[in-house]
C-alpha cells in the first residue's frame, strides 16, 4: 500500500540543519515532496552535494549550503543564501546535534561539556537569531529533541540534559515567537541511524530497544519526518510550545 504524501507546503521554503543523512534527510525529503523548496546543510560539502543530488534526482526542489552550526560565519551564511535565493524562511528545523563523549557526567571533560552546549542548545539560538527577521508570519520552528530529554540513558547522559534544554526553548520560544511564529518540538525514540549506530551494531542492544517500545519496533527516519511535517504543516496551526514524542511508547514524563 503506497501512502498518499500531500502538498502541505507548496510554495514554502525550509531550512533543515544537519540534513545530509539519517532524520535530517529524510524531514528534508518529506518537506520536500510536499512542495517546499528545501535548504540542505551539513559540515561537509560533500555531503551536501551528494544529499542535494539525489533529491533533485527525484525531481525535488532543494539547494545545499555548508554549515557547522557552531561556526558564526557558516551561521550567517546559511541564512543569507537561503534569502538570497528565495527570498523568505517559512520553515526552520534544528537537527543539528552531538555526543561527542560516553563518559559518566561527574567524569566528563569540560571541554566536552562546551562541544555539547554548543552545539545542542546555543547553536539554536545563534541561528535562529540569525533567521527570525526573515520568518514569515504562519511561520514554524521545530526543534528536534529526544527520547533521552525525558530520561538520560547512560552513555548519553549530558547529550539528554541538552535535549531536555530544547524542551524548555520551545516553551519559551513559543511565547516570544507569538504569534506569528509557532515553535514546537520533536522527540525521537530509538532510531537506527549513524548517529545511534551503537543501536544496530549489536542484536542485543538492539533487541533490549526494541522491547522498551509498545509497538515492538525501532523507529525509521521516515516516522520522524511525518511528525515534523505535521508540525511544521498549517494542520498544526493551533499547536504551539509542545513536544510530540514518537517512540513507539516509551514511557516519557519529566
Amino acid at each position: 500500500m503506497t501512502k498518499k504524501i500531500g502538498r502541505r507546503f507548496e510554495g514554502k521554503v525550509a531550512i533543515v540543519t544537519a540534513s545530509t543523512q539519517g532524520i535530517g534527510f529524510a524531514i528534508a525529503h518529506r518537506l520536500a515532496l510536499e512542495g517546499a523548496s528545501v535548504v540542505i546543510s551539513s559540515r561537509k560539502q560533500k555531503n551536501v552535494d551528494e544529499a542535494v543530488e539525489k533529491l533533485k534526482n527525484k525531481g525535488l526542489e532543494v539547494s545545499g549550503v555548508v554549515c557547522h552550526v557552531s561556526n558564526a560565519q557558516h551561521r550567517k551564511d546559511l541564512i543569507q543564501k537561503t534569502v538570497d535565493k528565495y527570498g523568505k524562511i517559512d520553515v526552520f528545523v534544528s537537527n543539528a546535534a552531538v555526543n561527542p563523549s560516553v563518559d559518566p557526567a561527574l567524569r566528563i571533560q569540560e571541554s566536552v561539556l562546551d562541544k555539547l552546549w554548543e552545539t545542542n542548545v546555543k547553536a539554536t539560538v545563534l541561528l535562529l537569531q540569525e533567521a527570525a527577521p526573515h520568518l514569515q508570519k504562519g511561520s514554524s520552528i521545530v526543534f528536534i529533541s529526544s527520547i533521552a530529554a525525558y530520561n538520560p540513558q547512560p552513555a548519553m547522559f549530558m547529550y539528554g540534559v541538552t535535549k531536555t534544554a530544547l524542551l524548555g526553548l520551545t516553551k519559551a520560544l513559543a511565547t516570544e515567537m507569538a504569534p506569528d511564529t509557532r515553535v514546537n518540538a520533536v522527540a525521537p525514540g530509538f532510531v537506527p541511524t549513524n548517529f545511534a549506530a551503537y543501536i544496530t551494531k549489536d542484536e542485543a542492544v538492539r533487541k533490549v530497544a526494541e522491547e522498551k517500545t509498545l509497538l515492538h519496533r525501532l523507529g525509521t527516519p521516515e516516522d520522524m519526518a511525518a511528525a515534523v511535517a505535521f508540525l511544521a504543516s498549517d494542520d498544526a496551526c493551533y499547536i504551539t510550545g509542545e513536544t510530540l514524542i514518537v517512540a513507539g511508547g516509551i514511557p516519557s514524563r519529566l
